[in-house]
């Protein structure tokens, strides 16, 4: 797969994306998570990236939303799903869904929609949710005490690239390896060349090492673990809360009951235990021979201090006590043998000394709670010739620090090592958990959507391959646009196919049935549920709406408005076209023929077309067709307010709001005067 060949992914985002493991097949899935994950590239970069991959799979190439009007109606469609989402993932991921002229995305997006719209949106569920994010990748873990080492310069390249957690050394013979066996804990030979080598410390010739990076940089997963630690656990909440809910996360249907039972992708007491065994930073938890020897290492020089003030407690009790009596012949010979207090003690004092050091020691070992052999050790940092302070052996230090080093190490690698060996196969699967979770997240916002608006999945049509009617057909739409509580609003039953006039009184709801219309297109097309009874729609190649315009335009404007519905008759087939008022772009008599002349065209094209109008009759004495009129009609005026019927009644045009003030007052007030008003309607 050209990554540059998707829509939108020039040659730097390509180069980004190519540093995932396997870029074709993360883009072609459209897992926004895993696209953010390239460097330099955020979710919503990524969310763009996902769309244009569907866009290249289903040959979509179209734009849809051919005008500003449309375009915000797809906003503000988003917005309505995006609102009902939990993490900021589900939002992202929302943006894949677009308006698409392909019936095989419909038709894809659709099916993502009806096992969604099944979904039960427990809040139990969408609080688990809360704590729900993608996985990230941690920094590099640099890891001083193991290199690799190569002879081959390919090689070497290879293992800088893919293992950057470690030294690569140069080395050309046994001597080489040697030395470096000296300067690391470790060493592991990538040169089939090597094998059978024998040197002092440890070292391996391993020429699998970069096939094999949880065994040779068990770093990298533990680290991998560490970092997402939250989120796994956020994770397995949300399957252990959803299954809880009987709606568990997998299955191929979450509206069957065998799915009640259906396992996360991973075993989560599992999960959990490994990860109980790990610490924030990526060392290993929980283990008490590690903690006794790292502890051992990390105390020892306060140990041997403190152990050091324990002798000399001792032995200056031992002396305070003791009455040492010296002859002066044998006091001037130690004077003039040059004799100092160690002479002393070992002639008076030798075994309160002995007693002093054995205390010494005892308490080293007690400290650092060594074991036997390591005590061995400890004796010698404590002994030699008499002493007050009693002095300690800094060599005997040094070796025993590097014999507790090396055993801390080594037991640190097997641990790293063991738990790599457990979380290497659940590396895949706990992907697959984080990503099922968020992706609930996403099916829960459209069941939402679908159950506060009382949605409905919509047929989508092709004219070409139905007998049905093309345009589009809506029972019982209720528009979320408004500014209304939902239960409100009216609903409206409306169907056109061809070119029709909308009339009606002002406020009666023009502009919203349009707005209704659009919505409800734009939903279908997305392959999204919508906010009616039951809706058939035809699969538009292009939705133009013109909102209505903010004055009369001036000579230049007018002109450029009229380019655009030029440009607009002039092209392809298979569009739909929403317009409000176009009337109040220039004069009444010259805006009712120029709205003839563009739904003459659009008849000649077999495009769906609503123009709400004031001026139908006008427009409709103008045309060379005969176009259909539908009205908005009022039933009336009632204590001065507008009693309307907000379904379009068809092949009606509806009285305006002065006809029925005029009808009114010749009601209640009679006279020639309101009747000849009235005639002239």
């Amino acid at each position: 797969m050209q990554l540059e060949a998707i829509p939108g992914v020039g040659a730097k985002t390509a180069a980004a994306l190519r540093e995932l493991d396997d870029p074709a097949a993360t883009v072609e899935s459209g897992d926004v998570a895993a696209i953010a994950r390239a460097p330099g590239v955020n979710e919503a970069r990524a969310a763009r990236i996902a769309r244009g991959a569907i866009r290249r799979r289903h040959g979509d190439d179209g734009r849809v939303l051919a005008t500003d009007r449309a375009r915000e109606l797809y906003r503000e469609a988003i917005d309505l799903l995006r609102e009902r989402t939990v993490t900021d993932y589900a939002a992202k991921r929302l943006e894949t869904f677009y308006p698409s002229a392909s019936a095989s995305r419909i038709a894809e997006a659709q099916a993502f929609a009806a096992d969604a719209t099944v979904r039960d949106p427990d809040p139990a569920v969408r609080e688990a949710l809360a704590d729900c994010a993608p996985l990230s990748d941690p920094p590099t873990v640099r890891v001083r005490d193991r290199c690799l080492a190569t002879a081959d310069a390919e090689t070497l390249a290879r293992a800088e690239a893919e293992v950057p957690e470690l030294s690569v050394e140069t080395v050309e013979d046994a001597r080489d390896v040697s030395e470096l066996g000296r300067s690391y804990a470790s060493v592991i030979v990538l040169d089939e060349s090597f094998a059978g080598l024998d040197v002092e410390g440890d070292v391996s010739v391993r020429p699998d090492a970069l096939e094999t990076p949880a065994e040779t940089v068990p770093e990298r997963l533990l680290a991998f673990f560490a970092e997402n630690r939250e989120r796994l656990e956020a994770a397995a909440a949300v399957h252990e809360t959803a299954a809880a809910a009987g709606d568990p996360v997998s299955g191929d249907d979450p509206a069957g009951e065998s799915d009640s039972d259906a396992d996360p992708p991973v075993d989560l007491d599992r999960l959990r235990d490994a990860l109980s065994r790990l610490d924030d930073d990526g060392t290993i938890a929980g283990d008490a021979e590690l903690d006794r020897l790292t502890a051992a290492v990390d105390d020892l020089d306060a140990a041997v201090s403190t152990a050091a003030s324990v002798a000399d407690d001792r032995l200056r009790e031992a002396i305070r006590e003791r009455d040492v009596t010296i002859e002066g012949t044998d006091f001037l010979s130690l004077v003039e043998q040059g004799a100092r207090v160690d002479s002393l003690l070992d002639r008076e004092l030798a075994d309160e000394y002995d007693a002093a050091v054995d205390a010494a020691r005892e308490h080293l070992a007690d400290a650092l709670r060594l074991e036997p052999e390591e005590a061995e050790l400890a004796e010698r940092v404590f002994g030699g010739d008499p002493s007050f302070p009693v002095d300690h052996d800094e060599s005997a230090v040094s070796r025993l620090r590097t014999e507790l080093s090396a055993a801390r190490d080594r037991r640190a690698a097997k641990l790293k090592a063991d738990l790599a060996s457990d979380l290497g196969d659940l590396r895949e699967p706990v992907e697959d958990l984080v990503r099922d979770a968020l992706e609930l997240d996403v099916e829960l916002a459209i069941a939402r959507f679908a159950r506060d608006f009382d949605c409905t999945l919509p047929e989508v049509v092709d004219p070409e391959d139905t007998d049905a009617d093309a345009g589009f057909h809506i029972e019982g739409g209720r528009s979320p646009l408004l500014d209304v509580d939902f239960d409100e609003v009216e609903p409206v039953d409306y169907a056109v196919s061809g070119a029709t006039l909308l009339s009606g009184v002002n406020s009666g709801g023009k502009t919203s049935t349009l707005d209704l219309v659009a919505l409800v297109v734009v939903l279908a097309q997305m392959g999204m549920p919508v906010p009616a009874e039951s809706a058939t729609v035809e699969r538009f190649e292009e939705i133009h709406y013109y909102a209505k315009s903010q004055g009369t335009l001036d000579a230049g404007a007018f002109e450029a408005t009229l380019r655009d519905f030029g440009d607009l008759v002039d092209g392809a087939d298979g569009r739909l076209v929403l317009v409000d008022e176009l009337e109040s772009i220039t004069e009444p008599g010259a805006s009712a023929k120029i709205i003839a002349g563009i739904l003459e065209a659009l008849d000649d094209q077999d495009a769906t077309a609503v123009f709400v109008s004031h001026l139908a009759r006008e427009i409709r004495d103008a045309a060379e067709f005969e176009i259909a009129v539908d009205g908005i009609e009022a039933a009336g005026l009632v204590d001065g307010e507008l009693r309307v019927n907000r379904s379009p009644k068809k092949g009606h045009l509806a009285r305006s709001t002065p006809e029925l003030i005029v009808e009114k007052l010749a009601d209640d007030r009679g006279g020639e005067f309101y009747g000849d008003l009235l005639e002239k309607f």
